[in-house]
């Protein structure tokens, strides 16, 4: 049953994005307000399919720790869970992503009308000042920026290496940090066909103020937080 629920998604997903995204290409005309809010109904639908058909659900701790205005949100990835749910969870967000995904059709054009930060992983010192010139942009007009610092998807149980971009778009701009740790990859594998039953825990850390801090020492309490709770969230 688990598979045929997962493949009945994939294939309601692989329809819903052949139908909506072209229908979302003339809401390039339309304030980003209003652009995001119907962009991200997809989202939003495929977050019901997966509790609908899936029998994948999630909860969220630590709601209060989110700050009243935009903030840089440095997250644990481990799936394509969190790209999607994270939509439902948060406010109006952009990521910081790789370039390719935008050269997708349909799907990275759509994904193009939500301003994300796409940067060229090769270009060293190039790509980090991209993400900081284009994340204050981002900020600057309300829009909170989801940066995965690991860069790529993780399986349960590893790590990788926390870039520095986040951090210093955080020490650059003074903009507030969200550190949110999940256990996602526990049920949609990082590139698993199967969506296993469950409930995702997403837990959102307190606030980190980055004002007068080097974005070394940023980077390295949202590291020792996020895998903190990463031991705790992946023993339940």
């Amino acid at each position: 049953m688990i598979a045929l629920r997962s493949l009945l998604f994939n294939l309601v997903m692989f329809v819903s994005v052949l139908i909506y995204a072209p229908l979302m290409l003339p809401t390039a005309l339309l304030p980003y307000p209003l652009r995001y809010r119907l962009i991200s109904q997809w989202a939003r639908f495929q977050v019901f399919l997966l509790k609908t058909l899936c029998r994948l659900d999630y909860r969220v701790e630590g709601l209060e720790h989110l700050p009243p205005g935009a903030a840089i949100l440095l997250s644990k990835h481990q799936s394509a869970w969190e790209t999607i749910a994270f939509q439902q969870i948060f406010p109006a967000q952009t990521w910081v992503l790789k370039r390719e995904l935008m050269w997708i059709p349909l799907f990275g054009w759509a994904l193009a009308l939500t301003r994300p930060i796409a940067i060229d992983r090769g270009a060293g010192r190039k790509a980090v000042e991209a993400v900081v010139t284009q994340g204050r942009e981002r900020l600057q007009s309300g829009i909170w920026v989801v940066v995965f610092p690991e860069g790529t998807r993780v399986a349960p149980g590893t790590r990788k290496r926390y870039a520095m971009g986040g951090a210093i778009l955080a020490a650059e701009t003074g903009y507030p940090v969200v550190p949110v740790a999940h256990n996602a990859g526990s049920f949609w594998l990082r590139r698993g066909f199967l969506k296993k039953p469950g409930t995702v825990r997403v837990v959102i850390g307190p606030t980190i103020n980055p004002r007068g801090r080097k974005a070394e020492e940023i980077i390295k309490q949202v590291e020792e937080w996020i895998e903190g709770r990463m031991v705790e969230l992946e023993r339940s």
